[in-house]
């Protein structure tokens, strides 16, 4: 065979392959891509290690108590803060 034959017999296959990618390259519809993310959704969501009733109890407590602790400290620093600008105003009679 000659390798214009050769080239003649390989150009429809191309011209094929080129079909076939412009359709895969198709974006499928609004709602097939909806009902695509919720079955992935659905599937990833299997996957999740969700806690226990006790073990979401004890970190919601543990987040409570760390909210209060740092409440605290605030509170204490501004007074603090407050007292001592209160303290050199006073000391400079501009209070």
């Amino acid at each position: 065979m000659s390798e214009n034959e050769k080239l003649e017999q390989t150009k429809p296959a191309k011209a094929d392959k080129k079909k076939d990618a412009a359709k895969a390259d198709k974006k499928p519809g609004f709602f097939a891509r909806i009902g695509k993310w919720f079955k992935e959704l659905k599937s990833e969501l299997k996957k999740v290690q969700w806690p226990t009733k006790k073990q979401t109890i004890n970190n919601t407590v543990i987040v409570i108590l760390c909210c209060i602790v740092v409440g605290i400290c605030i509170c204490v620093f501004d007074a603090l803060a407050g007292s001592v600008i209160r303290a050199l105003l006073d000391l400079f009679g501009k209070g």
